[in-house]
């Protein structure tokens, strides 16, 4: 074993009515173990069998080995006996944390193997793959229909997820502790998809994961509660942070990505982004609200827009951005010009603002009766998911989407129609648009059938299918401007 002695390696056992195997897998522990800064936790979840006792008399016959055997006071299940093994690990400052499931299943003597690869490397965490060759759990004694069962699964979440992986339904695992620490495992389930939840944390986190192939033996195949009620977890667990992403859901686990909380550029499909640069002619002048990272904007100018941008908060790159302005939109009559432009955006901005009815007519009056177009995208609260999401009795926000932490009003087709109506505002175009599933799942076939199905719905039922609704509008001009211009052409006008 080559593993450094300086890291500080906690081999967990979660244990659970093993007391038929973990002697059989404590014996087996390689003799260059004694070797390591290690120390080895025992946690029973409440077994029914002698589990507790098995390992507190083997403690005493292997007393060379530093064990530590706790129990819970009440059963907390796969996910919640995992997580306190790993609360464990980050209190008592380990380095490294082997999970092995003593179970019989899996081998013991190759924790070299694990640990070794992970010595030297920036691996976060490391899978235990049974399966990484053709059918070498099979021969192994691995049924065949949990065979089946792992390469289905694996190859579903592997497209889902864009990964390559041979088997992420092992519960044999090397994790750094350090990666442990900046993730909310905490909030994971405490079933048998915690293992899905805290690789899919990892995934989002960024974090370095890999996979090693290791022999398995099922001639002492074990009882699980695992089956169909597993495989339908992993699936909802699965598609969770797709929707987490955007935001048809929020799920606070999922909520791991730190930084820039602007939003990304969608383009390449049916979106308020790629509508507005659709839109927008060659050569016009632009004044882009609520401009984020200016990204449409990039866009327009290589289209020889003349592109100004507003935002609250300095875009990335502020300094390649010409004609930017910081301003809070929701100051009393924020001083923006309006008369200069050809062409007004207002992308997924007027559900930030307190006020949006003052503001937008508030620019219908800075127009100075010029009739520049306005393209104004809003999210739709009606949106059939968030329906579904009232009739579930849950209404979440996150950090993106329909229901964004930032938005303080929720528009209907209606509201949003009534409210440019009100404001003095003719409506010339409108559109529902569909989901953004190529944010979450890449543009690849997947997410263009998704874009299809949502748009055939759209125009079935625009109000309960569209994730969000754009309009082009123009401001009638104010009465002010009005009786201005029917002032100055009377032939009776004198300029006083």
């Amino acid at each position: 074993m080559t593993l450094k002695n300086q890291n500080k390696i906690l081999i967990f056992f979660p244990t659970y009515n093993a007391e038929k195997t973990l002697q059989e897998v404590l014996s087996a522990l390689p003799s260059d173990i004694l070797q390591l800064n290690y120390e080895i936790l025992i946690l029973d979840d409440c077994s029914h069998d002698e589990t507790f006792n098995t390992a507190l008399a083997y403690k005493e016959e292997l007393n060379h080995l530093n064990i530590n055997i706790l129990r819970n006071p009440e059963s907390q299940g796969y996910g919640g006996n995992q997580k306190i093994g790993l609360h464990y690990a980050i209190k008592n400052h380990f380095d490294i944390l082997v999970v092995f499931p003593p179970d019989g299943k899996y081998s013991i003597e190759h924790i070299e193997t694990l640990m070794d690869t992970f010595e030297g490397s920036n691996v976060d965490m490391l899978l235990g793959s049974r399966i990484t060759s053709a059918l070498g759990a099979v021969k192994n004694g691995m049924p065949v229909l949990r065979f089946l069962g792992v390469k289905v699964l694996t190859g579903f979440q592997n497209i889902l997820l864009k990964t390559q992986f041979s088997d992420l339904h092992s519960s044999y695992r090397v994790y750094r502790v350090q990666a442990i620490a900046t993730i909310p495992y905490q909030l994971n389930t405490n079933d048998y998809h915690f293992d899905t939840e805290i690789f899919i944390q990892f995934l989002l986190k960024k974090l370095c994961i890999k996979e090693l192939p290791i022999p398995v033996s099922y001639n002492r195949e074990t009882s699980s509660n695992k089956g169909v009620k597993y495989a339908w977890n992993v699936v909802l667990a699965t598609f969770a942070p797709i929707f987490h992403k955007i935001s048809l859901f929020y799920e606070r686990k999922y909520d791991v990505v730190e930084g820039n909380s602007k939003y990304a550029l969608k383009i390449g499909f049916l979106s308020s982004h790629q509508f507005a640069i659709d839109n927008v002619p060659p050569g016009s002048k632009v004044l882009d609200i609520g401009c984020g990272d200016s990204l449409v904007g990039q866009e327009l100018r290589k289209k020889n827009c003349h592109v100004e941008s507003i935002d609250v908060e300095d875009p990335k790159e502020v300094k390649t951005i010409k004609y930017f302005t910081k301003m809070d939109l929701n100051i009393p009559n924020p001083p923006i010009d309006i008369e200069r432009f050809d062409y007004v955006l207002l992308l997924d901005v007027l559900e930030h603002l307190a006020e949006p009815e003052k503001f937008i007519y508030h620019l219908r009056v800075k127009a100075n009766g010029k009739t520049p177009k306005f393209i104004i995208s809003v999210p739709n609260i009606g949106f059939l998911m968030m329906r579904l999401q009232l009739l579930m009795g849950r209404f979440s926000y996150g950090v993106r989407g329909i229901l964004d932490l930032g938005h303080r009003r929720l528009f209907t087709f209606k509201i949003i129609i009534r409210l440019l109506d009100q404001a003095g505002f003719k409506i010339i175009q409108h559109k529902g648009l569909p989901g953004p599933f190529p944010l979450a799942i890449g543009l690849n076939p997947l997410s263009k059938f998704l874009l299809m199905v949502n748009g055939f719905l759209i125009k079935i039922l625009p109000k309960l299918f569209s994730y969000q609704f754009i309009l082009i509008s123009t401001p009638y001009p104010t009465p002010e401007a009005l009786l201005n211009s029917t002032v100055q052409s009377s032939p009776d006008y004198k300029d006083e």
